[in-house]
């Protein structure tokens, strides 16, 4: 039998595992999953053995590669059922056997042919309904107890353990007549099911993890006290995108008094296959994953797989409250991000109560917003919640007497793949935002963070190209850039997005009174910036280049941006909040302006002259909808508030470098410490 893990893959403290039902014929599904599971720390694995897939044409062969395919690389339980899962509640089969004793001789069949795979064995019809056998009837209940009892004394007897699956709710009354029918005292562990959040039958009935797990325990003691109490299913569905509850909610399951606790499920279920009651009858059957089912990680898988559950606690715990030391904080949506870090730490060392509504949805943003915490302490307010549910965001402003919205789906290649996501997030969101500063009722000012990209591609713009950029024909437009009057032109489902959500704000003004204002960002750059291929190139390529790495540059490399520090950044926001009541419902351009236009392949020779060596390049086909040149007009910024950009681009590029190492790189950077040095 196979039943160890590697000892690099066992999560610290208590182990877990996860459910994951693979349907007969999903070979290549199973081998897409199977190594993430893994790789997130799980040293345990739940699915079912239907005794019905089994019999049917291609059943046989399907478990006879399933099973050993999973129970060689991980620790499995297989859940026997009778009838399949999907099949139980439609009343397209009966769910009881009407031969009791073909239940264990069934059992006996998946021992000899499986058993070397797995140490034990779940034993139940169907963990969810009891819709065959009513338990409040005695003759009835008797037979299933002779079922079930007989199949795991069979098992027991033969070297393994059984596990007695549990109803959902739980009920004691059943666990308690389960005793006295014998059946608890031959089996090794007692399954318990319970999805509290998620499932409003268990609302009125759920009391907490420690009285359910409590009763459990004496009950159990009257009949077997050796008997493990195993969580053989619990979850959270993230129907309303709540992914910080969904691993809130997993990080509490694992500190409960129980023995083995299997999280429902690793995948979403695709939204083409029906669930028990059908195609989608509920949509929450249908998020309750640690990743979608296209295979996208949400914030528990992502966080599991980066450091098991020792790092999902270290971000949890980000979200403990702090009590405000004033009235009325500022909110800043995506506070945990580049900009939205840089504004924070501006206001919080004003002395001002910060919220921070993030939902660390990007890898590494829990850093920001640790760093915001170390520095400030009791200021920095979390709220770890998603701008898509605003059930769960509108607590957080109540009390606010500002509005930063910088939370968004920021890049264009990731709505090409995604736009409902896109949407959800930009669009949606910011209308759940707005909302959310409206029903509160305090006319809290909203400043919105749009882009350059509601202006489209600027392919009517004449271009002349040089050696190493694009310079427009236009005189007006290469000596001041793109002016605010310029049209919109929403191109790409990013661009539409952010569009809308853009147009929505400047209106919240018109139709509601809202004091709101939108500034429309060039390429801003600067410390706390991630920076990856799709967003954030500056920091991206500096990353790369002091990584020793080739830098990828989708086009000619000619294409002219404008980019504006983060110090510059926040004090054009900063000024937009004190001037509201001149700039309400009024948009602005912020870039760097004419003074900081760069071409991408400038800014490769001034990163070679940082580092001191030559950049690797390669290039490849220009991205929907990018602009051969964008600098903005700043003069609206610059005469209506007395705003200029004060960090040249040479020079802040060179301070992101030195944030980089020092940040990133913990002082020397792996090309410096691949070079030899001389004898």
């Amino acid at each position: 039998m196979n039943s160890s893990v590697p000892p690099d893959r066992a999560a610290p403290g208590k182990a877990y595992g996860f459910v994951e039902w693979f349907r007969p014929g999903e070979f290549e599904r199973t081998e897409q999953l199977l190594p993430d599971i893994i790789a997130s720390g799980a040293s345990h694995l739940r699915t079912h053995l239907s005794w019905a897939e089994y019999l049917a044409p291609g059943g046989e062969a399907w478990f006879d590669w399933l099973i050993p395919r999973l129970g060689t690389q991980i620790d499995l339980l297989p859940c026997v059922h009778y009838t399949p899962p999907s099949l139980s509640r439609t009343g397209r089969a009966s769910g009881a056997p009407h031969d009791l004793k073909a239940y264990a001789d069934f059992v006996d069949h998946v021992l000899t042919r499986y058993g070397k795979h797995f140490r034990h064995i779940e034993l139940w019809n169907e963990p969810n309904n009891l819709l065959d056998w009513d338990w409040r009837e005695d003759g009835d209940f008797q037979l299933f107890c002779e079922m079930v009892g007989g199949a795991a004394y069979w098992a027991k007897q033969r070297g393994w353990k059984p596990v007695l699956g549990g109803p959902s709710p739980f009920d004691p009354l059943w666990l308690d007549l389960m005793g006295e029918r014998g059946v608890l005292a031959v089996v090794d562990a007692v399954g318990f099911h319970g999805f509290p959040g998620t499932w409003d039958s268990e609302e009125g009935s759920w009391g907490g993890w420690d009285m359910h797990l409590g009763e459990m325990r004496k009950i159990i003691d009257r009949y077997n006290p050796q008997s493990e109490i195993w969580i053989t299913e619990t979850g959270y569905s993230t129907w309303r995108s709540d992914e910080i509850e969904q691993a809130r909610r997993f990080m509490t399951a694992l500190s409960v008094p129980a023995d083995r606790l299997y999280w429902y499920s690793w995948a979403d279920i695709a939204p083409t296959v029906p669930v028990q009651e059908g195609l989608w009858f509920d949509p929450r059957h249908y998020h309750l994953g640690a990743v979608t089912h296209d295979g996208q990680p949400k914030l528990l898988a992502r966080l599991l797989m980066e450091g098991g559950a020792a790092r999902l606690g270290e971000v949890t715990k980000l979200a403990a409250p702090n009590l405000s030391k004033g009235t009325a904080p500022i909110v800043i949506t995506g506070g945990s991000g580049f900009i939205g870090s840089n504004v924070a730490d501006s206001y919080l060392r004003d002395g001002e109560d910060v919220i921070i509504l993030d939902n660390l949805a990007r890898p590494g943003v829990d850093q920001n917003l640790a760093w915001l915490m170390e520095n400030h302490g009791q200021r920095v307010h979390p709220v770890l919640s998603d701008v898509r549910d605003l059930r769960g965001i509108e607590a957080a402003f109540k009390d606010a007497k500002a509005v930063f919205h910088f939370a968004a789906q920021t890049a264009v290649t990731t709505s090409l793949v995604q736009p409902m996501d896109d949407f959800e997030t930009n669009g949606r969101g910011t209308l759940n935002v707005l909302e959310a500063v409206r029903q509160a009722g305090r006319n809290a000012p909203v400043i919105f963070a749009s882009t350059n990209k509601v202006y489209g591609s600027l392919d009517d713009i004449a271009m002349i190209e040089s050696d190493d950029r694009y310079i427009p024909g236009a005189s007006e437009v290469r000596l001041n850039g793109i002016g605010e009057d310029r049209p919109l032109d929403f191109c790409t489902p990013y661009g539409c997005s952010k569009g809308v959500a853009d147009q929505y704000v400047l209106d919240y003004a018109k139709s509601f009174g809202l004091p709101t204002a939108v500034l429309r960002m060039s390429c801003i750059y600067g410390p706390r910036q991630l920076g990856t291929e799709d967003q954030g190139w500056v920091a991206h390529f500096l990353i790369r280049a002091l990584a020793g790495e080739k830098i990828s540059i989708y086009g000619d490399g000619k294409q002219v941006r404008d980019i504006l520090h983060v110090d510059d950044t926040v004090a054009a926001y900063r000024s937009i909040l004190a001037h509201i009541g001149e700039v309400k419902g009024q948009v602005f351009n912020l870039g760097g302006g004419a003074g900081n236009a760069v071409s991408v392949l400038s800014v490769l020779r001034e990163i070679e002259k940082i580092t001191g060596r030559h950049v690797d390049t390669d290039f490849g086909d220009w991205r929907a909808g990018d602009q051969l040149y964008f600098v903005a007009d700043t003069r609206k910024l610059a005469d209506r508030l007395d705003w200029q950009p004060r960090v040249a681009w040479t020079e802040g590029l060179r301070h992101l470098a030195e944030w980089l190492v020092e940040h990133r790189f913990g002082g020397r950077p792996p090309a410096e410490r691949k070079l030899k040095v001389p004898a």
